[in-house]
């Protein structure tokens, strides 16, 4: 059973790049699942640190570009934002060439809070991070400004 409120396409997602660091990085949405949504990102002279390996907060980039994608394809967003609270990584081993791939899958679907789950390979499929992001869902009667 999907978890979207409607049913999302990559090229939806995809048309969110123009402008952003998506854009910026080369992130790539590749996949909707019913309950995941897939990305990539290469491994070259944007994404690197000094040693040739893949930066973390470039890792972590790839994963709240997920998360927070993801978040907001969730909830009826003609009433609701969704705004990062928390991100975590742990970088489990380096990468450096090719591109590497980021699957996110919610672990809590709440009301208020969302809390998903991103997992990050390299082309041979092994683990590189592991990343868990904290959502608010807020009402953007929340957010107007005070007119008083």
């Amino acid at each position: 059973m999907a978890i979207w409120f409607q049913q999302p396409t990559r090229e939806q997602a995809e048309g969110l790049r123009e402008g952003t660091l998506m854009e910026a990085l080369d992130i790539q949405i590749t996949e909707l699942g019913d309950d995941f949504i897939r990305g990539t990102m290469p491994v070259d002279h944007r994404t690197v640190q000094p040693y040739g390996i893949l930066h973390g907060g470039a890792s972590v980039s790839l994963a709240e570009t997920l998360g927070s994608i993801a978040a907001h394809l969730v909830i009826d967003g003609s009433k609701f934002y969704t705004v990062g609270q928390e991100i975590n990584a742990n970088h489990i081993r380096p990468a450096s060439k090719g591109r590497v791939t980021g699957t996110a899958r919610p672990i809590h679907l709440g009301r208020s809070s969302q809390i998903w789950g991103i997992e990050i390979t390299n082309e041979d499929g092994k683990l590189v991070c592991i990343s868990r992001i904290t959502m608010a869902v807020v009402s953007k009667e929340q957010l107007q400004p005070n007119r008083e």
